[in-house]
């Protein structure tokens, strides 16, 4: 049987919005669960602030299905900022960056019980002022694919070419945001260029988008998941 696998949601959303990917694991043979989060859980984290009270509940997660498999790892599914979060939760580096956990909070250095990391969609740059604080410490502390016993893969969707016009204003925004630039290619929030990592199994999806509510296919699609679910073996 593979790894069970864990899902942790993107920014401000609900594990709800996940259940058909779950569902759709489980039903291939891959025991998964997502951290049980509501829309609710993230509103301490808003405006850049710590994201403590998510990884608390995605250490609880993962020390569940340890014992429940009775299995030294998991992999570990992160959407949007999930990727970015969960790449905190690996490192040695202790996140008392906002001042609210000691340094012996045990909120991370969870990188072996982590076999694979997969990033769908994950922004692991950004110039956006309120996500920076956060995202500068990963990028700093833990770059690329930083811990060699962990297969880092990243997803990142090509859907969406950013430009000031109808339709494609908030990818264009997004991007900008993001990376400095709005003319890119991306999966209509996150660019192509921020979601990938050196030295990880970069995958890029053409015409994939961003989240369960996209007009589009994404990365949980039926039709998607072929692209990246092998990796849990």
């Amino acid at each position: 049987m593979p790894l069970p696998t864990v899902i942790l949601p993107g920014y401000f959303a609900a594990a709800s919005d996940y259940r058909e990917l779950e569902k759709s694991l489980v039903d291939r043979g891959f025991p998964t669960v997502t951290v049980p989060l509501g829309k609710g859980d993230w509103l301490p984290t808003f405006g850049g602030r710590s994201m403590v009270p998510i990884l608390r509940q995605l250490d609880r997660t993962v020390k569940q299905m340890l014992q429940q498999y009775g299995v030294p790892q998991i992999n570990l599914v992160g959407h949007s900022a999930g990727g970015w979060i969960s790449r905190i939760y690996l490192g040695e580096k202790p996140y008392t960056i906002h001042g609210d956990v000691l340094e012996d909070a045990g909120l991370w250095e969870a990188h072996p019980y982590v076999n694979t990391l997969i990033t769908l969609g994950t922004p692991h740059v950004s110039q956006e002022r309120w996500t920076r604080k956060n995202l500068d410490f990963v990028k700093i502390h833990y770059p690329g694919a930083f811990h060699p016993q962990v297969r880092y893969v990243c997803a990142a969707g090509k859907a969406v070419f950013g430009k000031r016009g109808f339709g494609t204003w908030l990818a264009y925004k997004s991007y900008e945001l993001t990376v400095g630039k709005g003319e890119t290619w991306g999966d209509g929030i996150t660019p192509v260029e921020a979601a990938v990592l050196d030295g990880a199994e970069n995958l890029v999806l053409e015409g994939v988008w961003h989240s369960p509510r996209s007009p589009g296919k994404w990365y949980g699609s039926p039709e998607v998941l072929p692209a990246w679910i092998e990796y849990l073996r």
